[in-house]
């Protein structure tokens, strides 16, 4: 027997039924059960839709209330079929509007949203948070209700691209803090995310880059299937395709959303850090609050992405052919792959702080194939400066007259 499990075995442990005995040391465990949904719908806000009306404990239920939190922006278009969804479901929703921009991601915003669960006086049980907009508005929210109360129940309805793939169907949450990504979070689950791609059609297109980053990840990490669906269908993708929801769209999200909770069940609390979902997500935090002008968050993680294939190029991981290809698609989605923030001395930095994030390793995952990653520890300097050579060298023949880089990219769903 190993140590380890001999001092595990030596641990006393007495039935739950029994009282403790009287001493000096306990040893106290206990096992957190996480559930929740993630469901894809169609015509959320339509009346005859019972589907978020239930999530709320409502649907006919006399006296129900909800705390409803909901990006400015979205309010703006969607708040008018919000409250008249809620009244047709007498349901009776607790308003607040927050801004969903990157600037709003702090910890201000967070009081601010428990500071509204006190004004309405919330059951800590019964009633529920629902969270409306993107990202950054599910993080606030999300770390929000983990606070309160130490936990109240909450909803994710997610409106942009990368909310649904991505920061809508997970367990954490997090606000920045100075230049830092996400250093303040809690893992957290919602008790249901709730996916409607007709929010789509109101967004930004470049919000439909922003949120292709994060599916792009899953092709490259995960599933050549959805890669490949990819380089047919980018080029053609905007909003008005991605809220009709044709069957090659309805594939690709529901690849990416099944592909992301794949890899995150085994593995909510991080327990273990090689995690492929970290994929463009080493260097990106450190560009992504220093970029000028400012970048978004998939975008950040697209150049990061750049960076990685390069390197996973450079050490013979993966062939040139295919670090070309993920190149082109990152281009195709009109994604960056460059920044002039991203030198090697940042580079190295952000490696140095991913470190400490990783426990003392770099446990950096790297394609070793499209759909399949390797973890490596041992990146230098040298490496991260060829590798943005590599990625600037293939940006400049990219875009000469007459590249031929992107001519597999074509076609729509």
């Amino acid at each position: 027997m190993s140590s380890e499990a001999a001092a595990t075995a030596a641990i006393p442990s007495a039935p739950f039924d029994m009282p403790r005995p009287p001493g000096l040391s306990w040893y106290v465990q206990a096992h957190h059960h996480v559930g929740y949904e993630v469901n894809i719908t169609r015509n959320l806000l339509s009346p005859s839709n019972p589907t978020l009306a239930r999530a709320c404990g409502g649907d006919g239920r006399p006296g129900t209330r909800c705390l409803v939190v909901v990006d400015s922006t979205v309010d703006g278009l969607y708040g008018a079929r919000l409250r008249d969804y809620f009244a047709a479901k007498g349901i009776e929703p607790h308003w607040l509007t927050v801004p969903g921009d990157e600037d709003s991601k702090d910890l201000d915003h967070v009081v601010r949203v428990t500071e509204a669960m006190t004004d309405m006086g919330i059951l800590r049980r019964t009633e529920k948070v629902v969270a409306v907009g993107g990202g950054v508005l599910l993080d606030v929210v999300g770390m929000a209700a983990s606070l309160y109360r130490r936990g109240v129940p909450y909803i994710r309805v997610p409106t942009t691209l990368l909310g649904q793939v991505d920061a809508g169907v997970g367990v954490k949450t997090g606000v920045n803090q100075d230049r830092h990504k996400n250093r303040l979070g809690t893992y957290f689950a919602p008790q249901t995310a709730l996916i409607d791609t007709a929010f789509l059609r109101t967004i930004d297109p470049r919000h439909v880059a922003n949120g292709l980053a994060e599916i792009i990840k899953m092709a490259l990490v995960k599933d050549a299937v959805l890669f490949g669906l990819l380089e047919r269908t980018a080029a053609g993708l905007t909003p008005d395709v991605l809220a009709d929801c044709a069957p090659a769209v309805g594939e690709m999200i529901s690849r990416a959303i099944a592909g992301m909770l794949d890899e995150l069940e085994p593995n909510l609390w991080e327990s273990v850090l090689e995690r492929s979902v970290d994929y463009g997500h080493t260097f990106s935090p450190s560009l992504e609050l220093r970029a000028d002008p400012p970048l978004l968050h998939g975008e950040a993680v697209a150049v990061d992405m750049a960076v990685c294939l390069a390197l996973a190029h450079n050490r013979g991981l993966l062939t040139r052919a295919d670090a070309d290809r993920g190149l082109a698609l990152l281009r195709a989605t009109g994604l960056p792959v460059t920044d002039p923030v991203f030198t090697a001395d940042l580079l190295e930095s952000a490696l140095r702080d991913a470190v400490k994030h990783r426990d003392g390793l770099q446990r950096v995952p790297l394609t070793d194939a499209i759909g399949s990653v390797v973890f490596v520890n041992d990146i230098t300097r040298d490496e991260l400066g060829r590798a943005l050579s590599y990625v600037h060298s293939y940006a400049e023949r990219a875009a000469a007259p007459g590249a031929a880089a992107l001519s597999t990219l074509s076609g729509a769903p």
